[in-house]
């Protein structure tokens, strides 16, 4: 694991270099300020995960993988094709994962917290409540029970959907690339109509790897010009950038 920290410095350098030279959207204010409230976000949540929910998921991994449970040992599948199964097994668990942080009014008052962003760059894929993170892993761990996949799949899962996540919530758009890209991956014009004010996208595209997922459970949706101009939540749009805001997201009162 120890090239993971390279892999996601890496991804986000690249976004924000290929953001600040041609941005999708013009920003609308100083890059500054967003940077570092959410590189503090980012350091926190980082070192949450590497310290107290990576390592105890990498040996619960290991262990339910050592007794063969879970559905992948009982199909007996090892190796590179154990792999790439996993990798689409856990990719669609984690878009019913984020279904339901939207459709369960409890999962969705931490989950809010990355949506109130009140702009969409590379940085808002930083932008998680701890909170979420705790819950996420406990799912996780039901997953690795449930599915049963080797520890170096669920590294390398892990490492994907990082990188998905910097790459479809950047400031870029794919321009003549957008129709091939969709055919696999979700992207950043569609993950930005999840972004918007309006119910009507955010409440739709929800892969995080595979569009394959939205197109099969009927969740793709394009945003219109006019729901792209206002991205995050209609409510509390001025403290966006608030430490206290931010933390306070799960237990303040409204939708």
């Amino acid at each position: 694991m120890s090239w993971r920290p390279a892999v996601f410095l890496a991804g986000l350098v690249l976004m924000l270099l290929w953001e600040g030279l041609v941005p999708a959207r013009p920003w609308r204010a100083g890059r500054g300020r967003r940077l570092a409230f959410h590189l503090g976000v980012g350091a926190f949540n980082t070192a949450l995960m590497r310290w107290a929910l990576v390592p105890p998921l990498l040996a619960w991994a290991a262990f339910v993988r050592a007794k063969g449970w879970g559905a992948a040992g009982l199909l007996g599948l090892s190796g590179w094709t154990e792999i790439a199964v996993s990798l689409a097994v856990l990719d669609l668990l984690d878009y019913w994962w984020h279904r339901m942080n939207h459709r369960v009014a409890f999962f969705w008052r931490f989950h809010r917290a990355h949506h109130s962003d009140t702009e969409l760059d590379a940085t808002t894929s930083l932008r998680f409540h701890f909170g979420e993170l705790v819950l996420s892993g406990g799912m996780k761990a039901l997953w690795l029970l449930a599915w049963g996949p080797s520890p170096l799949a669920f590294v390398l899962f892990e490492t994907a959907i990082t990188a998905c996540a910097q790459f479809h919530h950047a400031n870029v758009d794919l321009g003549r690339a957008e129709p091939p890209v969709r055919l696999l991956l979700m992207t950043p014009r569609l993950h930005a109509a999840h972004h918007t004010a309006s119910r009507r996208t955010r409440d739709m595209n929800f892969s995080t790897i595979f569009l394959l997922w939205d197109r099969l459970f009927g969740t793709l949706a394009e945003a219109t010009r006019e729901e792209l101009e206002v991205l995050g939540l209609p409510e509390g749009r001025a403290g966006a950038l608030s430490p206290r805001g931010f933390l306070a997201s799960p237990v303040r009162l409204g939708p």
